[in-house]
Formats: C-alpha cells, sequence, structure tokens
C-alpha cells in the first residue's frame, strides 16, 4: 500500500464520504491516485518538459531561437546581434542545447547553433507560442 499522511487519508475519507467521489476505500483510492500520477505525470517526462518550458521562459532564448530559425549560426554571431558576452551566450544556448531546441556543429574552433527541429518551432507558431 501507498504511503499515506493521516491528513491525506482524512481528506480522501471526507471526499468519499460526502458522495462527490466513487471510491470506497480512502488508502485503496490513495494508491489508484498515486498510480494515475505516474502513468500521466511520470518525473521523467515532468523533468524534460520543465527544462524546455524553462528553456523558453526567457526573452533573450526567443531572440536566439528566432536568428537560429533563420540560419545556423556562430556563436559569435550571436553575441555580436544581440550585445552578448560570450558566458552570457554560452550560458543560454546550453540551455537551448539542454532542452533539445538546438543543436551544435563544431568546425575547427568555430561552433555553429541551428535549430534542432524546424517542424516544432513551426507548430509552436501555429499555436502563436513562437
Amino acid at each position: 500500500m501507498p504511503h499515506v499522511s493521516a491528513t491525506e487519508n482524512d481528506r480522501l475519507v471526507r471526499l468519499i464520504k460526502s458522495g462527490r467521489c466513487q471510491a470506497v476505500e480512502a488508502t485503496e483510492y490513495a494508491g489508484e491516485l498515486k498510480h494515475l500520477a505516474r502513468e500521466v505525470a511520470d518525473a521523467e517526462t515532468v523533468n524534460r518538459q520543465t527544462r524546455f518550458f524553462k528553456a523558453l521562459a526567457d526573452e533573450t532564448r526567443l531572440r536566439i531561437l528566432k536568428l537560429l530559425e533563420t540560419r545556423e549560426m556562430c556563436v559569435c554571431e550571436l553575441m555580436v546581434a544581440l550585445g552578448l558576452t560570450q558566458p552570457t551566450a554560452s550560458h543560454h544556448l546550453g540551455l537551448l542545447e539542454n532542452a533539445h531546441l538546438v543543436k551544435r556543429r563544431k568546425e575547427g574552433k568555430w561552433v555553429f547553433y541551428s535549430v534542432a527541429d524546424q517542424k516544432l518551432l513551426g507548430n509552436m507558431r501555429k499555436l502563436g507560442i513562437f
């Protein structure tokens, strides 16, 4: 049986007694709820989604994505275009790469970035997100 605190159990008991819930027994219902959470909101998936949305939740990163949508760019080009320092540009690009929004290509000492999935950006644009 899943661990359910006394407070959680009391709340479920009250919910069941109110008739607003079809469950019969609070502890069993708690197990069903925890199973449902694992199925629809497993930690790995939510972690990936969190990285994705955090990457989009910054004006500079959105500007970088919009620039990279037009063409592949070297880090130094992004720095000049947006007035960024090298550490700041690398930080933002690292977060975008970690969220699988951009990919890198190394050519000698140069690192070029591009959008990892143009179709994803297109879908985001259709939804009014990008």
